[in-house]
């Protein structure tokens, strides 16, 4: 017995005697405290289903990386979206130990760069909420990056990308029609979603902001028929209209003159007549600003923003270097308390200018992986960063979803794109070993004489290779349509 498989018994017996121990105790507590047995039960079920297929929880979280409904109590400040990314992040990390691309060690390098530089705010700044949104924020980016990785890499991202969707266009659906039972009653203010959870106006606009990205690029991996995709971008764009967050409608807009504008190779030619409908985003957005600005009423949303980043200004000046720590405004420490609504201010009040040079170092490094990547798996990524990017220049950056989901969506790039590549080295592997194995006869007539008996010993063994189906259709340029002359976005 070697000694790899004298190591592999051991270790089957410890479980063995770890899984008896635990059903035994489960079992004692089982009549008095049933919910001991139910929670037993189900942590039971997912090991089982991980064990299968470690992608499963992976799969399920990305819908449920939406919900922002909090779950607990107390000190606890987490939402379901915090909670299920955190459950799938163990599987995540076994499919990630089965290796990574250059393109994925990169980025988690720049995610664990600013875990550093903000591990230094934490130390000069000791309390519990510095310390548990340190664990979180890295869950937020590295954790949404492993869980998309798994997703793309194992070879089920159209999948990953269609719950996603689907998802979306639920909220999407309940807030288009909360507006028109809003707008019957004469109420034409923003729309604050309550089914089937409630969100507020600027949470659902980044969302849908950034779903409606996917949806209008659609890459061919995703498996989705122009039409279905056309679709699913207006609700979502309608509903986006209908929360009237100004940042969402920037954001949007900023990624569709992204997609329009890239002129690569294998990328399908977007008609820019879609910039038409760009350009009043923008100019209503600049007559919203210009009304607040005339109101004089400094209790607006503008005049309110102006205010709040003086103060933060105010706050970081305490600690210019690593910053006074994260989720700040937790604390009594201050005479004011609100989360900066900018990123960068917001980022630099926490952890300082250590903490911001590495978090522009994080997003700025993001968008260049991504787009240095194929186009046809990177396009998606640089505009949804793009959008978050720009959303967050007007609002809070550092909150739950609106992290996790942009960051989810680069792992499963990256995946997608690796799972791609690594099918069409092995194609070309096989068709190599096949070229050189091939037997190579300068005589075209077929010998009657039968079989050598020698034949068989001195000619070379060529093992046979099962050649892998590519996972997604191949890039090719034949493979996308003609550009539409039409208005309306393309596929």
């Amino acid at each position: 017995m070697t000694r790899t498989e004298t190591f592999r018994r051991v270790v089957w017996v410890a479980a063995a005697v770890v899984a008896a121990v635990f059903l035994y105790a489960v079992g004692q507590q089982a009549a008095e405290r049933p919910l001991i047995a139910v929670v037993a039960a189900v942590a039971i079920l997912a090991l089982g289903i991980i064990a299968a297929e470690p992608t499963a929880l992976a799969v399920l979280a990305l819908p449920i990386i939406l919900v922002t409904a909090r779950v607990g109590g107390g000190g606890v400040d987490l939402t379901v979206s915090d909670a299920m990314l955190a459950a799938a992040l163990f599987p995540a990390i076994l499919v990630a130990i089965g290796g990574i691309s250059r393109e994925m060690r990169t980025v988690l390098w720049l995610a664990s760069l600013y875990q550093l530089a903000s591990l230094f705010t934490v130390v000069q700044n000791p309390y519990v909420a510095n310390v548990v949104e340190w664990f979180h924020a890295g869950v937020l980016v590295i954790g949404a990056l492993l869980v998309g990785w798994a997703v793309g890499r194992r070879g089920v991202a159209p999948i990953g990308l269609t719950l996603l969707l689907l998802a979306g266009l639920l909220i999407s659906v309940s807030t288009i029609v909360q507006a028109a039972f809003q707008y019957a009653h004469g109420e034409f203010g923003p729309v604050y979603t309550s089914f089937p959870w409630g969100m507020h106006k600027n949470a659902v606009g980044s969302l849908t902001a950034i779903l409606a990205v996917v949806a209008y690029v659609h890459p061919p991996w995703m498996r989705w028929r122009r039409g279905w995709a056309l679709l699913a971008f207006w609700v979502l764009v309608v509903a986006l209209l209908t929360t009237q967050s100004r940042q969402g409608w920037l954001g949007l807009g900023a990624a569709i003159f992204v997609i329009v504008m890239r002129r690569s190779h294998g990328v399908r030619r977007r008609s820019r007549a879609i910039l038409l409908a760009v350009i009043p985003i923008f100019l209503g957005v600049t007559v919203m600003v210009r009304d607040q600005v005339r109101s004089g009423n400094e209790f607006n949303s503008l005049f309110t923003r102006v205010t709040w980043l003086q103060d933060a200004l105010n706050v970081w000046s305490t600690e210019p270097w690593v910053g006074v720590g994260l989720r700040w405004w937790y604390t009594d420490r201050f005479p004011v308390a609100f989360q900066p609504p900018n990123a960068e201010i917001e980022t630099m009040t926490s952890t300082g200018i250590i903490g911001l040079a590495a978090f522009l170092v994080l997003m700025i490094g993001s968008w260049v992986v991504a787009r240095r990547l194929d186009p046809v798996y990177g396009l998606v990524a640089e505009a949804v960063l793009v959008a978050r990017m720009v959303q967050s220049q007007f609002d809070l950056f550092w909150v739950s979803m609106a992290v996790s989901l942009p960051f989810a969506i680069l792992g499963i790039c990256l995946g997608a794109a690796a799972r791609h590549d690594a099918t069409v080295a092995e194609e070309s592997r096989a068709a190599r070993l096949t070229e050189g194995a091939a037997p190579h006869s300068s005589d075209d007539s077929v010998s009657t004489a039968g079989p050598d008996p020698g034949a068989a010993q001195s000619a070379p063994r060529v093992r046979s290779l099962r050649v892998l189906p590519p996972p997604y259709p191949s890039p090719h340029p034949s493979h996308y349509p003609a550009p539409s002359r039409a208005g309306g976005p393309t596929a």
